[in-house]
C-alpha cells in the first residue's frame, strides 16, 4: 500500500510579501490608494485627521480577528443582526396569577370583594364520576 501525504494546517493563509497575507496587502493596498486620493484633495491638517482615522480602519480589517473571524465578516453579521428582523420562535407567557401575591384587604368592602372573588370548588359526586366512566368505556367499544 502506498504512503500519501495529507497537507495539514490548511486554515492558515500562505504569505505574499513579507509577514503579509493575500488580504492583508490588499487591505493595505486599498488603504493607499485612497491616501493618495486624499493627499491629493485634501488640506494637510485635515489630511492628517482622515490619514489616522482611515489608518485605524484599514489596520483593524487587515489584522483585527474578532473571535477567529475576519473583521470584515464580523462587521458584515452585526450589520445583518441590526437590519434583519428578528423572529422569536418560542415565547413564555408567565402566569401572572401563579407568580403575584394577592394584596391583603385592609377595609371591610375590600374583604368582602376578596371573597367574592375567589370561586368556590366544584364538589362531583362519586355516582357522577361512575356515570362519566360508563359513558367513556361505552365510547370506547
Amino acid at each position: 500500500m502506498g504512503m500519501f501525504n495529507v497537507p495539514q494546517f490548511i486554515d492558515i493563509e500562505d504569505k505574499i510579501v513579507g509577514p503579509l497575507t493575500a488580504k492583508q496587502l490588499g487591505w493595505l493596498g486599498a488603504e493607499g490608494v485612497i491616501l493618495l486620493v486624499a493627499w491629493s484633495i485634501l488640506d494637510m491638517s485635515l489630511f492628517i485627521i482622515v490619514a489616522v482615522i482611515l489608518t485605524m480602519i484599514f489596520g483593524a480589517l487587515a489584522f483585527f480577528k474578532p473571535h477567529g473571524q475576519p473583521f470584515i465578516l464580523f462587521l458584515l453579521s452585526a450589520v445583518s443582526f441590526f437590519t434583519k428582523p428578528k423572529m422569536y420562535v418560542w415565547r413564555r407567557v408567565a402566569d401572572i396569577k401563579a407568580f403575584s401575591r394577592p394584596a391583603k384587604p385592609k377595609t371591610a368592602a375590600q374583604k368582602k370583594a376578596a371573597a367574592a372573588a375567589i370561586v368556590p370548588k366544584k364538589e362531583i359526586s362519586r355516582q357522577k364520576i361512575e356515570d362519566i366512566s360508563k359513558l367513556l368505556e361505552i365510547n370506547k367499544r
